[in-house]
């Protein structure tokens, strides 16, 4: 029985069933002879893995550029993504990803040198005189409705005595104070009455002269006639329609036109 060949011990592998893990022989024909084709084929077959194996240590890798590198020179470096980042860019600066991860600018604290202060006052100066000059502005325009007001007068009172802007005068009905009151019939005169009376300001700021109700009334409370007499109504004639400063009194007089016999009462309220 001849030799088998090299070709035939490398295939002759055990091979194990599925299941049995035992090995099973491969059967021949011990009177086959091997045929030329099987004499002519090589004789050394190469299995399992044909990748190439990295040189062991102290040998050398070879570059495109024919530079040699030992590999015991390079150490395996497990590279992050934040190592693979560029650091730098061309002109020094970061990149724009650490730029970002960075925050803003002006959470840095930055070094202060006496220009930035300086320069710092006087943005903060501008800034203070343009608020107040808006302010100063918004009471200017709604005086007269600030200067209503017994907390805002004072001041409206103040910025227009400075920019020379009028104000509107002070007006309290209910701080006006009857000091005395009359009415009478005019001898020679019959269905007219005449009606006078002397008050005082009791505001804390001058007032214009007062609208005055004029109310008369019978025996049993009930309204005859009323008017409310404006103050061309009660002064003299040509006299100017100033104010009443406070503390200061004045007198009213006019005639009416009596609308009953039978008014006994009257009554004055300012409006």
């Amino acid at each position: 029985m001849p030799a088998p060949s090299l070709a035939t011990l490398l295939y002759a592998a055990p091979l194990r069933e599925a299941g049995t893990g035992e090995p099973q022989a491969i059967e021949r024909d011990a009177t086959a002879q091997p045929s030329v084709e099987q004499e002519a084929a090589p004789s050394v077959v190469v299995l399992g893995d044909a990748s190439p194996s990295l040189p062991e240590t102290g040998d050398e890798i070879a570059r495109p550029d024919g530079e040699a590198v030992r590999s015991d020179t390079v150490e395996p470096v497990d590279l992050t993504p934040s190592d693979r980042m560029p650091v730098d860019t061309a002109d020094g600066a970061p990149p724009l990803a650490a730029r970002r991860a960075a925050g803003p600018r002006f959470l840095h604290r930055t070094r202060t040198t006496p220009v930035h202060t300086r320069r710092a006052r006087g943005q903060w100066t501008i800034v203070t005189a343009l608020a107040l000059s808006l302010c100063l502005q918004i009471v200017i325009a709604d005086r007269a409705r600030l200067a209503t007001q017994a907390g805002w007068r004072p001041v409206v009172v103040t910025l227009c005595g400075l920019f020379r802007c009028d104000v509107p005068t002070w007006r309290e009905p209910t701080a006006f104070s009857m000091l005395s009151r009359d009415v009478r019939p005019i001898a020679g005169a019959p269905g007219t009455l005449q009606a006078q009376a002397t008050f005082r300001n009791e505001a804390r700021w001058a007032q214009a002269w007062p609208v005055i109700l004029l109310t008369l009334k019978d025996a049993d409370g009930r309204t005859l006639g009323a008017r409310a007499l404006q103050p061309a109504d009660y002064l003299p004639e040509g006299e100017a329609l100033g104010a009443i400063g406070p503390g200061q009194s004045a007198q009213m007089a006019v005639r009416i036109r009596e609308p009953s016999a039978s008014v006994v009462a009257f009554s004055f309220d300012f409006r």
